[in-house]
């Protein structure tokens, strides 16, 4: 199931897309587009949630295989997006939730600082990917704790 990561960063990437383009919608005026672009963003992120999760219960997380003394440098990187994914995933929800319910003064509120948290969301879980995959040979796939603490 070498694959599930790629499949699941690339849900992350079409998501910030997805968001990018609703922020362009609304700032020009096309509500519609904006509504249809926010939930199809928020599907991605859903996407990408249960093949994360899917693959941390049934297989485990992969531990950072780069060199030793980069390991504590990717470990606060890696706490600091888990922490930013997790406010993202809370202020989405709310966001979500304000619109759905046209309490539409909040939404625009709160809506491009949610924003901003999920870009950030998406490019760092692009460089966790990349780290883990790509610049160096993943670790040992190890239970969620085990790989986040580098044990």
């Amino acid at each position: 199931m070498a694959v599930l990561p790629t499949i699941s960063t690339f849900f992350i990437f079409l998501s910030a897309v997805f968001i990018a383009l609703g922020w362009r919608f609304i700032a020009t005026d096309r509500p519609k587009a904006h509504k249809n672009m926010m939930i199809a963003g928020a599907i991605s992120a859903l996407v990408f949630f249960i093949i994360y999760m899917s693959r941390t219960i049934f297989i485990g997380n992969t531990s950072f295989g780069g060199p030793e003394e980069l390991k504590i440098y990717y470990t606060v990187f890696l706490i600091f997006h888990i922490a930013l994914a997790t406010t993202g995933a809370v202020f989405g929800v709310v966001t979500l939730y304000l619109a759905f319910k046209r309490n539409i003064t909040k939404h625009r509120r709160i809506g491009p600082v949610t924003a901003m948290i999920w870009f950030g969301t998406a490019i760092t879980g692009i460089a966790v990917y990349l780290l883990l995959y790509v610049l160096y040979s993943g670790g040992q796939t190890t239970s969620l704790i085990k790989a986040i603490l580098g044990t």
